[in-house]
């Protein structure tokens, strides 16, 4: 049958399952969010002479959740309008309406007596056809399902999302012995296009692939850790960035898992495998039974591994000594800090791991190089041990890993980059045993990772053999591209490459993808090369940690504190003539933006035909930090999207302007492209993609809609100028920030400059300008800008720290 989800429902307003709602409804799907009702007044409630029928006590719970995942940062949401997609009921009163759902995800306590309960009474009210889901983290799928029928069972599987599931990519989709392939099908389709996931498909095994060996892989660290008596700041130091994990590391990140859930976790999957070879690690201490005992229980409560104290008016985490638990000033890592600074000199990581498990071998007393051995070998030749029990193929375990606990590399892939052959040896010089295809693999000079007719492709325990790994066909890989030859032109900022189908893409690759001079040097050879009838749309994108940090400041910087102000003016004209080029093609220019998109990238964004945006793309004009205003056409854009869309409607023009002016004078930046479409960057007719993996391929697929028959903007004045009535109201406003301390009085002299520009100078009345006219202003006052001292000592101080000085 074809299974289309339309509406959803959610039943568990906890942590997880309040957030897996709000991810639902950024997708623009409703949602219905349900708890228990309560079976207590609160003192609050009873002061109030409520009873437990009343409407606000009974949907007490699912509302003090909902509250909780709309207020929490980083947010659940994409933007504060998605809420009003989610609506909340209670599991008695608005049960029956779980009947309109077509997915219904059970996110309730992970215990499996109210699980099997909650699916008796969901049998009893779903619609056919409809899928229900259980969120659990390792309770067997087939026990949940116990005792439905065929039917049921034929719709029911597992959908592991991993907290939070807006910014963490793994899903487990773990089917039942009875679930139709269709539907799981039909699951792992929408997850990955409408809801960004990563998918893996595991085995109903415990705890599936991610947790079964996320809760090892910690066991064993914790073990080693306290049997050698390392500390918690010596750990952590270890085990974050420096093997490609995150900076939560290992004990700030169970902190924030909670130590009591990773308590539970390790008891009851102790229980689940009884033919694990290793199940006894965890056994081997009782450091969790004594800090749940003691209620340390993590970040929730304040403390756990860390403990936050205030020491004169400043913030502090003071470490747990894991001996006695009492919780000290911290005292720094210098038994380690000599390895970790030599480790950290090679910048490629499979380098750094190699140098480090190495060091290890070689160096026993090395405490760095030992613990990063053991929080390493360990977990890669248990992976290995558990296929195919948990999966089959090592591509599984490794997008798990990475997926749900973002690491940079899997087990599998760390093991591929270091050497196969010689991390075996490695890992069996500590005593670590592999499987016997493991050793197979190491002895004839096998890879786990290889490409079968061009395709990447992954050694699969199960057949044997290395097997393609099956993706999306919208995820390109310029990587790949470029390795097969396509790449058309390169130099150190950017490169061209072909996208097939007569699609060109422009890529930067520079210092955090910066606009630089090779970068604008790369863009006009792309402008140019697009004009050759080969070509009928270009891309702007690139698959790097970020979309771009703005224009490369140290070019502009360089000129202005040599005073060669020709120079500067030539630099914001070259940009102003690069957008308005990308603008005005004759061809679709299609951008592709994610991540950071800040100065001259949100320009460069702006001035394509159309935008297909990731969801998570954090975008704004920040050059009011650095004391200067957009000059590529940031200022000119927005006023023509918002203070001219006003005109043009009969609307408030100067309630426009005052939206515009706050956007790039308080350097706002979206926290999605849901928030960036609010702020005018993105447009209403442009695209959201889910998937990052699928970012550049819909750009592509919208490029090449927009192909036949294109053609480009009109030239006409699009930029409505308020003049000087319009200036004389703005600069009332900045005389009252500057006066009531709000800004400096610099702040005030660039925010006269962003007003004077806004507003098209001091115009006798509010017109209709052309586009030239705004940019033209636009690049006087960032000269004018520069000049000044104050300026150029804020650009320093960026470069020098990284971060923004107000003067």
């Amino acid at each position: 049958m074809a299974y289309q989800i339309k509406r959803v429902a959610v039943i568990g307003a906890g942590t997880m399952g309040a957030a897996i709602a709000g991810l639902v409804a950024g997708a623009g799907i409703p949602v219905l969010l349900l708890d228990v009702p309560p079976s207590a007044l609160t003192p609050e409630e009873q002061a109030k002479g409520l009873s437990l029928s009343h409407p606000a006590v009974r949907n007490r719970i699912v509302s003090q959740g909902f509250e909780r995942m709309r207020k929490a940062r980083p947010s659940n949401l994409f933007s504060a309008a998605t809420a009003g997609l989610i609506s909340i009921g209670n599991t008695e009163d608005d049960f029956a309406k779980l009947a309109e759902c077509d997915w219904v995800v059970e996110v309730i306590i992970e215990q499996l007596g109210p699980k099997q309960a909650l699916m008796e009474r969901l049998e009893a009210v779903r619609k056919p056809g409809a899928i229900i889901t259980s969120n659990t983290s390792g309770i067997p799928i087939g026990l949940i399902a116990e005792g439905r029928s065929a039917e049921f069972k034929a719709h029911f599987f597992g959908t592991h999302f991993f907290n939070p599931p807006r910014y963490l990519k793994l899903m487990e989709i773990i089917p039942g012995a009875d679930s139709d392939p269709e539907a799981v099908a039909a699951m792992r389709a929408f997850a990955t296009h409408r809801l960004g996931k990563g998918v893996v498909v595991c085995k109903d095994r415990p705890n599936f692939i991610g947790n079964r060996l996320f809760s090892y892989a910690g066991q064993v660290g914790l073990n080693f850790a306290l049997a050698h008596g390392y500390t918690v700041e010596e750990v952590d130091a270890l085990t974050g960035s420096l093997i490609g994990r995150p900076n939560t590391a290992s004990f700030r990140l169970l902190d924030q898992v909670g130590v009591d859930v990773m308590y539970y976790v390790s008891s009851n999957l102790y229980a689940a495998i009884p033919d694990d070879e290793s199940r006894e690690v965890y056994k081997d201490n009782d450091l969790l039974d004594r800090m749940v005992a003691a209620g340390k229980l993590g970040k929730k409560v304040g403390q756990g591994f860390y403990k936050e104290v205030k020491q004169g008016g400043k913030r502090e985490f003071w470490p747990i000594d894991l001996a006695s638990l009492e919780y000290a000033a911290p005292q720094g890592t210098a038994s380690v800090d000599a390895f970790i600074a030599e480790s950290g000199k090679l910048k490629a990581l499979p380098a750094r791991l190699r140098f480090m498990l190495r060091t290890a071998a070689e160096e026993p007393d090395n405490r760095g190089a030992q613990l990063v051995a053991e929080s390493i070998l360990p977990m890669m030749a248990y992976a290995a041990r558990r296929l195919p029990e948990i999966a089959d193929s090592v591509a599984d375990v490794d997008s798990a890993i990475r997926w749900g606990f973002a690491h940079e590399l899997g087990p599998f892939q760390i093991w591929e980059a270091i050497g196969v052959a010689e991390t075996a040896a490695l890992m069996k010089a500590r005593g670590l045993e592999l499987p016997a295809w493991a050793e197979a693999l190491a002895a004839g000079d096998g890879h786990f990772y290889t490409a079968i007719d061009g395709q990447p492709a992954a050694f699969n325990v199960a057949s044997g053999r290395p097997e393609i790994i099956a993706r999306s066909p919208l995820a390109i890989s310029l990587d790949e591209l470029r390795a097969a030859g396509r790449e058309v032109r390169a130099n150190d900022g950017a490169s061209l490459i072909d996208l097939g189908d007569g699609v060109l893409c422009f890529e930067i690759h520079s210092k955090a993808n910066t606009i630089s001079a090779p970068v604008m040097e790369m863009a006009l050879a792309a402008l140019d090369e697009l004009e050759h009838e080969r070509w009928v749309a270009m891309v702007v994108g690139n698959q790097g940690k970020r979309f771009s940090a703005g224009a490369d400041v140290s070019g502009l910087g360089a000129a202005a504190q040599a005073g060669d102000w020709d120079s500067v003016d030539e630099l914001l004209d070259l940009g102003q003539q690069i957008m308005m080029r990308l603008r005005y093609d004759p061809k679709p220019v299609v951008s592709a933006p994610f991540g950071q998109v800040f100065g001259g990238g949100a320009e460069l964004t702006m001035h394509s035909a159309a935008t297909v945006a990731s969801a998570e793309t954090y975008i704004g004009l920040v050059e009011f930090g650095v004391g200067i205003i957009p000059a590529w056409g940031g200022c000119k854009e927005l006023n023509a999207r918002i203070i001219g869309a006003a005109a043009q409607s009969g609307g408030d023009t100067l309630k426009a302007f005052q939206q515009v002016f706050e956007t790039i004078a308080l350097a706002k930046v979206a926290t999605s492209a849901h928030e960036g479409r609010d702020l005018g960057f993105i447009r209403s007719s442009d695209s959201i993609v889910f998937n990052g993996d699928e970012l550049i391929g819909e750009a592509k697929a919208a490029a090449l809609r927009l192909a036949p028959g294109y053609e480009p903007p009109e030239r006409a004045p699009r930029c409505y100028a308020l003049g000087r009535d319009g200036l004389a109201a703005a600069r009332v406003a900045i005389y009252q920030m500057v006066e009531s301390g709000f800004a400096t009085e610099y702040e005030g002299f660039i925010a006269d400059k962003l007003a004077y520009t806004l507003c098209g100078g001091d115009l006798s009345s509010p017109q209709w300008v052309d586009e030239q006219y705004i940019l033209d202003l636009e690049r006087a006052s960032v000269v004018e800008l520069a000049k000044q001292p104050k300026t150029q000592e804020r650009a320093l101080h960026l470069l020098s720290t990284g971060k923004p000085l107000r003067n």
